[in-house]
């Protein structure tokens, strides 16, 4: 009897923690049609834009889930854009980086295109990776490749491990 005790009583111990567990992990707000500027300075640095937000900034690694897709527009120094684009997203509050996922396109202001299932973009260096395979299209080439870095001008913008490159003429 006295063991049948202990075993019921690590049961409700358990079951206990399970949902404390759960709880843990629920939201602490949802959010519709998103549409967030970051300004810093009173300079406009980036606006995102999102048709649902689910707010995890109660964990311990807080973050923002946006699991219908992000439309991100980043503003350089000399006010040039780039817009991302992607099915999902999560912005992890203590880090600044935001992960893009599935369907990424990012299109600059003189039009080259990166596509890729996959990319962050680290707000603090204003830098734009993957390890994913890409297709990035600029003026003259189409090159693809596995991995891709540059940072937020585009001055500095490289497919790594590339796989193949095709020369447009214009």
């Amino acid at each position: 009897m006295f063991v049948s005790f202990i075993v019921l009583s690590c049961e409700d111990r358990l079951d206990k923690l399970k949902e404390d567990k759960q709880l843990l992990f629920l939201p602490t707000s949802f959010a519709d049609q998103i549409n967030t500027k970051y300004v810093d300075s009173g300079k406009l640095i980036s606006l995102l834009k999102s048709p649902k937000m689910i707010n995890f900034s109660n964990l311990d690694f807080p973050f923002y889930d946006f699991p219908y897709g992000i439309d991100l527009t980043l503003f350089d120094k000399k006010n040039d854009t780039i817009n991302v684009v992607s099915d999902l997203g999560m912005v992890f509050s203590e880090t600044d980086i935001i992960d893009l996922r599935g369907n990424v396109v990012l299109i600059t202001s003189t039009k080259d295109t990166l596509f890729t299932e996959q990319l962050y973009y680290d707000q603090k260096k204003e830098w734009l990776f993957t390890d994913f395979p890409v297709k990035f299209r600029t003026n003259n080439y189409i090159t693809d490749g596995v991995g891709f870095d540059s940072n937020q001008a585009f001055t500095n913008a490289q497919v790594t491990m590339v796989t193949g490159r095709i020369f447009i003429e214009n």
